[in-house]
């Protein structure tokens, strides 16, 4: 594990903390680590940039160092508001340790429950559950009654609603909104249409959805940075819907802090004519997380439009809006004007409800509540029946409205049920997979699959989370349209309240699956929203069920999941897997695997025949693309004799596996792009060969031949090459493109001049010059286009940064020369990266005498290692020091040829409900040594339900 960003970024800020005089807080000195280079965004929301994140001043957060690290409880870091001489505001970050602050506690035996920092006395009752401290932070559990801790059900189980928002590490996320008008600056006739666009960002790729009214069907889609340069367009595919759905990739870091600065604009025009166009402004809110009702409000008028995001109270008919008004308000003057507004809910042009109030022209945005819904507005508002409409009064009276209706996205709303979820947890091996669509009228369509139940089927239910002991709270009843011989459902509820929008926009309802032996349930899932990942996987067909019931032979399991494959023109398999139930030990590593027939009933690790490894994912998700598939196992996914496995640490031989059935016209296997083919063909060789060649490279579970150059998975701006078994993988450096006009490839890393913007007349001269061919070059056995310059890739040393290429157009030849460095002043510098061509003047002297930077360079033996101010030779260990919390004995770093990796000590699975960590000890033990024999006698295989 490399040593993750935000712990840099914490051993960094301490650093400067300390130098302000708190040092005497530590007992040893802090571990400087070079500042990010990571400049916070100038022109934008002042803020802290910490660990790749940006936060908001007077943020405070706990930081999270990732995987083997995790979140430091007992560290918390603060976004300082500071000033600078001329009054410039900025944030400043200050972290400290606060475990000094714990209270004292009277008990004799304290215990440390998981994700706390002080320790807390133990608890008589040992049925109580230790989520209670989770469910406190919850606004769910606080507002939908209070009932006491006796009437709740003992044995319920609904784990996966604590973590309905959980992604994977280091997967958090943000959203975004944009309100879409019409041009006004242009002096041609501008546009009425109106569009809404909601962003979620996720490492570094941005999926978005997109709705319209009042404008054809947009063809493209542009995000313009602050300074109007387009930085990426997306080609809008066709189609008969008024949402549009798409995913920008590998997102560079200045754009990043562009969008989260709120200085990014999105642009959508139709190539037929200008009058289409609409543009707006990428923006956070903090209505996005709560919204479960929306409207898109337009008018006849040119640049006007406007959006509400609304949301219903948790214990009452209380319906919160916010409004997001563009062009509504003339704001002209210099000076903020208070201008009156008038809000009304309107039915059938009746008037229902009014709201006057007034708003700055230079903030329009307007918040309210509407308050004691009757049970007529509500059954309005579920069949998307209510109007929304704001006006301003006064000489010039504007006004926009729109129709209210359940939010949407491209997001998929799902569920997987297993009986580890289940409200008396099993392991059954069976599975139960949910596909829904909700529609503007209220309507919910939805598809069923069960397999793999233990007795026979007695019920299926959509329900709320059980509130009292032997009490389930059922909304509709789905039994009566299910086959018992399919194990399918099919139908539609069209009855939803808007209650129940709320509550399955909000993730808080369940679909459970009763049988003879467990008629409180014995699969269940929770109902939830899938993030759109821009994959080619048919998610509005029922997915692929994966059990431990079709395990060979099969395995009881409390896990389940279900994953959407396909098959694409250039015969790579797109797929999407969701996995539940599985306890905290297995989710430690888990594997998918896509095997063909001759893999069933012997599946072993010595087994490769058509066997290929998907990815290793932690957590709940995974999604991909594999490239490069065998022939054979190509026709096993067409026939339907091929299946996808997830193993883990507990069952290395398959814990659930699904069958699969992809049909595809690729008897002649995978199809190279057209600009790779002729130097791909070169090293195609049999896969078995491969294997049996010593000099061949093995690298993300495939076998590449000795010369060969590819793009690894991991990241498509990276080109790696296979030298006599060692894989080399150089950044790929993208050329300068000269163009006013660029657009970027979803299949490529480098963007491209849109020709189709540059002017014919500009076109015609250089076209009459250039060579036809342009310039093939040697290195990289590419052809390059005329008048482009780029790095050149010489094999085996990877990219050489010290020189740069450029391709005559007129005779295609190739001219290279060296890249000059600047004249530098100070008396020792570094280069920032090992492949930097020119040295630089670092910010402080940081290198020890006897071991120069010049030394760590050297490729003649292996490299060091540099953790905050020590370096370590290869292959030496060590316990990583932290800043405010000092050395951690729990984790082991070592040095593997410059990089440095650190890894957690794995504990074992314990059987007792009641665990506690004792100061100095890695692993939690169990409480009670009495309960733990009791337990271990009464129930040896029994595993703890809650995950933390």
């Amino acid at each position: 594990m490399l040593v993750p960003r935000a712990l840099r970024s914490l051993l960094c800020v301490l650093c400067a903390w300390l130098h302000t005089g708190a040092a005497s807080r530590l007992k040893s000195p802090a571990l400087p680590i070079q500042s990010e280079r990571e400049p916070l965004p100038s022109k934008g929301l002042s803020g802290c940039s910490f660990g790749g994140r940006f936060y908001s001043l007077e943020d405070t957060w706990h930081p999270d160092l990732g995987e083997p690290f995790g979140v430091m409880h007992c560290v918390q870091c603060y976004c300082e508001t500071q000033k600078s001489r001329r009054g410039k505001v900025f944030g400043k970050v200050n972290c400290k340790n606060i475990k000094q602050d714990c209270p004292g506690l009277d008990c004799d035996d304290p215990i440390l429950l998981p994700g706390h920092c002080c320790k807390t006395c133990p608890k008589g009752d040992v049925d109580r559950k230790q989520t209670d401290s989770v469910l406190d932070s919850f606004e769910y559990f606080h507002e939908k009654g209070r009932d006491k801790e006796g009437d709740l059900h003992k044995s319920y189980n609904d784990r996966s609603y604590l973590s309905s928002e959980e992604l994977g590490p280091g997967e958090s996320r943000t959203d975004f909104v944009a309100v879409l008008t019409g041009v006004t600056e242009s002096w041609l006739p501008g546009s009425n249409g109106v569009a809404r666009a909601r962003f979620s960002l996720t490492r570094t790729s941005l999926a978005f959805s997109v709705t319209y009214q009042r404008m054809s069907r947009p063809s493209k889609i542009v995000f313009l940075e602050s300074d109007g340069t387009t930085a990426f367009q997306y080609k809008v595919p066709k189609g008969q819907t008024d949402m549009i759905c798409g995913v920008w990739k590998n997102l560079p870091k200045p754009v990043i802090r562009q969008l989260q600065s709120e200085q990014i604009r999105i642009s959508m025009s139709t190539t037929t004519s200008r009058r289409d166009e609409v543009e707006g402004k990428i923006i956070k809110h903090r209505a996005l997380f709560a919204e479960t009702f929306s409207s898109t409000l337009t008018s006849e008028n040119l640049g006007m439009g406007g959006l509400a995001m609304l949301t219903l109270s948790d214990t009452e008919n209380n319906l919160h809006f916010i409004l997001i008004l563009q062009g509504l308000i003339d704001h002209k003057e210099k000076e903020p004007m208070l201008v009156p507004i008038r809000v009304q809910l309107v039915y059938r042009k009746h008037v229902l409800r009014e709201i006057r109030a007034n708003v700055t022209s230079h903030d329009p945005d307007f918040a309210e509540v509407l308050t004691e819904l009757n049970s007529r507005e509500l059954f309005w508002l579920s069949r998307g029946q209510l109007e929304i409409a704001v006006a301003t009064e006064g000489q010039d009276p504007r006004q926009i409205s729109g129709f209210i209706t359940g939010r949407k996205s491209c997001d998929s709303i799902q569920s997987v049920m297993s009986s580890g979820d289940a409200l008396t947890p099993g392991k059954t091996g069976g599975v139960g997979s949910a596909i829904f669509s909700l529609h503007d009228n209220g309507t919910l369509d939805y598809q069923v699959q069960v397999a793999g139940l233990t007795s026979d089927f007695l019920g299926l239910t959509i329900e709320l989370k059980p509130r009292r002991r032997n009490k389930r709270s059922v909304l509709y009843d789905l039994t009566a349209e299910y086959n018992k011989a399919t194990g399918q459902a099919q139908g539609s509820w069209s009855r939803l309240e808007a209650r129940h929008i709320h509550m399955l926009l909000q993730n808080e309802l369940f679909i459970n699956v009763a049988t003879a032996h467990s008629q409180e349930g014995e699969l269940r899932g929770q109902i939830r929203a899938l993030l759109y990942s821009g994959l080619e996987a048919p998610r509005h067909e029922l997915p692929t069920t994966l059990a431990g019931h079709f395990v060979s032979p099969p395995v009881r399991t409390g896990a389940s999941g279900h994953a959407w494959v396909s098959v694409d023109k250039q015969c790579h398999l797109h797929y999407e897997i969701v996995v539940t139930g599985l306890s905290k030990a297995d989710d430690l590593a888990v594997n998918a695997h896509l095997h063909g027939l001759a893999e069933i009933g012997e599946i072993n690790d010595s087994s490769t025949n058509h066997k290929r490894l998907l990815t290793g994912f932690y957590g709940s998700q995974a999604q991909g693309v594999l490239k490069d598939i065998s022939v054979e196992l190509l026709q096993h996914l067409d026939q339907g004799t091929a299946f996808i496995q997830v193993s883990t640490k507990t069952n290395p031989r398959g814990e659930i596996r699904g069958r699969v059935h992809v049909q595809n016209n690729c008897e002649f296997g995978t199809r190279a792009e057209v600009e790779d083919s002729e130097f791909d063909d070169l090293f195609v060789k049999d896969p078995e060969e491969l294997k049996k060649d010593p000099q061949t490279c093995f690298f993300e579970n495939q076998h590449h031949a000795h010369g060969s150059r590819w793009t690894p998975n991991y990241d498509k701006c990276f080109s790696c090459s296979c030298q006599k078994r060692t894989v080399i993988c150089d950044p790929v450096i993208c050329p300068v493109l000269t163009c006013s006009r660029t657009t970027q490839p979803e299949d490529k890393c480098c963007p491209v001049c849109d020709e189709s913007k540059e002017p014919k007349d500009m076109k015609v001269p250089e076209r009459v010059e250039e060579h036809p061919e342009g310039c093939y070059f040697e290195g990289d056995q590419k052809m390059h286009a005329p008048g482009t310059t780029w790095h050149p890739f010489v094999p085996p040393f990877g990219y050489i940064k010290c020189a740069v290429c450029t391709c005559k157009g007129s005779s295609g030849e190739v001219h290279c020369e060296k890249v000059t460095c600047p004249v530098l002043t100070c008396t020792h510098p570094v280069r920032r990266n090992p492949s930097d061509c020119c040295k630089e003047c670092p910010e402080e002297e940081r290198t020890p005498a006897g071991l120069e930077h010049s030394d760590m360079m050297q490729a003649d033996g292996p490299r060091h290692c540099k953790f905050g101010k020590s370096f370590y030779q290869n292959s030496d260990n060590w316990h990583p020091w932290v800043p405010l919390v000092g050395e951690m004995k729990c984790i082991n770093c070592w040095c593997d040829h410059g990089v440095t990796k650190c890894q957690r000590k794995q504990c074992p699975v314990l059987s007792c409900t009641n665990t506690s960590r004792r100061e100095g000890v890695c692993c939690p033990e169990c409480h009670d040594s009495k309960e733990e024999d009791h337990l271990m006698t009464k129930a040896p295989d029994k595993r703890r339900n809650w995950r933390h």
